[in-house]
């Protein structure tokens, strides 16, 4: 074929080919312009016709058959409508943007002049609709009512410190217990009450608290259970210290009670482990009432009984507080028949004299009752002293109720025998030279209150205290053994020097 012919044949081609790729470009030019158009910030009208196109049901529009560059125009446009209904809501709300900027930020913009600039408009997900009671409450604090404000808070009271002497400082332990609070779940319910009572003086006296102890040991062993894997004599033992600390900290032991605490703690270790626990625990059981009986309740009759020969028709006995032992004795000697007269000479605070004195005037002995300051002016009718004891130490020296010495001392002065009773059970090894080495003390405020009053114009009455005051309360004194003529026990009358041989023959037993 010619040249000619080649040219002819292909022109045509060409020509078609040209004008095809010219459609081309003016169809994509006109997209481009449609594109453009859209981008461009529509009109009211074209809002709503782009909200129309967005609200077609799902059924329309899956039966038209859109292209891929139609849904890319839908889109745009979706994101355009958005864009101008936002631009539409934020002119409504000028109220919102001026509380949203602080006073010094419009200060700021009003000096340097500039026009305070828009937030911009959050994405569709986070924007929220914020109302005008909202953005008010915001703005302004909640007033309370008159009657829901808070009360000021009263001011806290201040802690009353015990004011400890210096010399008697080593005295001073824990504050004694008042009450079951903090107390461990081991402790028995029994024993609860028992310190309580103890510290209150419900229960008061040597002979009172250590038969009360070992009766409520009782008790406690009663209902005791070994647990698996450990035998009884090893755990009551740790069982029973709980209770006893329990008891230390409402008030310290006597030295009565620490000589039968001792001896239950030796019983308990002399049972074999093989012994059934039914069996141990009644042997125990038996052997507390054992012990209270002839330590305590048989040997008190054999004192009273041999003190009863002392008291002769006429005399006048004279007895300081309250001893157990003492009234005892009195009892004794008025059944007998004899014709006696009882001093009662008592002291503050617990005034446990007034009781003895109103048990004695009920049986129908004649009773005179003073306190210790009238003491040199009655003992001078007195013709013997019984006094009772809390202990007896290893040295002869009697261990009793604060004053005690006191009455020893103006009886030893008119030549006025003193005569102690006590049983070997309050019998100790220690050695005591005066009051202070070892003492029980007891609160101050039992004492009385020694507070002053003070009340001005216009304002309420105030109590003060004397900030250098310091008030000393001490349980017990010591007596000389150079003041005791003779101490009587079940194991017969002895001098006090004898006291440390009964006591070894009585631990032995």
């Amino acid at each position: 074929m010619s040249p000619e012919a080649i040219g002819t044949t292909i022109g045509p081609q060409q020509s078609v080919t040209r004008s095809i790729s010219g459609e081309a470009k003016s169809n994509k030019s006109d997209k481009n312009s449609k594109i453009l158009e859209s981008q461009k910030p529509s009109s009211s009208s074209d809002t709503a016709n782009a909200t129309e196109d967005l609200a077609k049901k799902p059924a329309d529009i899956k039966d038209e058959k859109i292209s891929g560059a139609e849904l890319k125009k839908r889109a745009k446009a979706e994101k355009a409508a958005k864009r101008a209904q936002a631009k539409q809501e934020q002119p409504a709300r000028p109220q919102d943007s001026a509380e949203a900027r602080t006073p010094d930020d419009g200060k700021n913009q009003t000096e340097k002049g500039s026009r305070p600039q828009t937030p911009q408009s959050p994405g569709p997900k986070s924007q929220r609709k914020r109302t005008g009671s909202a953005s008010i409450h915001a703005s302004k604090p909640l007033q309370l009512r008159p009657s829901q404000q808070q009360a000021p808070a009263p001011a806290p009271e201040p802690k009353h410190e015990m004011k400890k002497v210096a010399f008697c400082s080593h005295l001073y332990g824990n504050p004694r217990r008042t009450t079951i609070a903090g107390a461990g779940k081991d402790v028995h319910p029994s024993i609860l009450a028992l310190g309580l009572q103890m510290s209150n003086y419900i229960i008061c006296g040597s002979n009172a608290r250590c038969v009360s102890t070992l009766l409520v040991f009782k008790r406690v062993i009663n209902a005791y259970s070994t647990p698996p894997g450990t035998s009884l004599p090893r755990h009551l033992t740790l069982h029973l210290s709980t209770q006893i600390d329990y008891l230390v900290s409402c008030r310290p032991l006597s030295i009565s009670m620490g000589n039968a605490i001792r001896w239950l703690k030796m019983a308990i270790s002399t049972i074999d482990p093989d012994t059934p626990e039914s069996k141990a625990k009644s042997e125990l059981c038996s052997g507390i009432d054992n012990f209270i009986r002839e330590r305590i309740t048989v040997a008190g009759q054999a004192i009273a009984s041999s003190a009863c020969s002392k008291i002769q028709d006429g005399d006048v006995i004279l007895t300081f507080a309250k001893s157990s032992i003492v009234e005892r004795t009195l009892a004794e000697a008025y059944r007998q028949g004899k014709k006696f007269r009882v001093i009662v000479i008592d002291s503050r605070p617990l005034l446990e004299g007034r009781n003895l004195a109103i048990a004695l005037a009920d049986l129908g002995l004649e009773v005179q009752y003073a306190f210790t300051h009238s003491l040199n002016h009655v003992i001078q009718n007195a013709t013997k002293v019984f006094l009772g004891a809390h202990a007896m130490m290893s040295n002869g020296r009697l261990y009793s109720r604060i004053g005690t010495a006191s009455v020893a001392m103006t009886a030893k002065d008119s030549d006025i025998p003193v005569i102690v009773l006590c049983e070997s059970v309050k019998f100790t090894d220690r050695v005591a030279l005066d009051s202070i080495a070892f003492n029980e003390v007891a609160p101050p405020d039992e004492l009385g209150s020694l507070a002053t009053r003070s009340k001005r114009e216009g304002s309420d009455e105030k109590i003060l205290e004397p900030p250098n005051l310091q008030v000393l309360n001490l349980m017990y004194d010591l007596t000389p053994a150079e003041y005791i003529n003779m101490v009587i026990t079940e194991y017969g009358t002895l001098p006090p020097s004898s006291v440390p041989v009964v006591h070894r023959l009585s631990t032995n037993t």
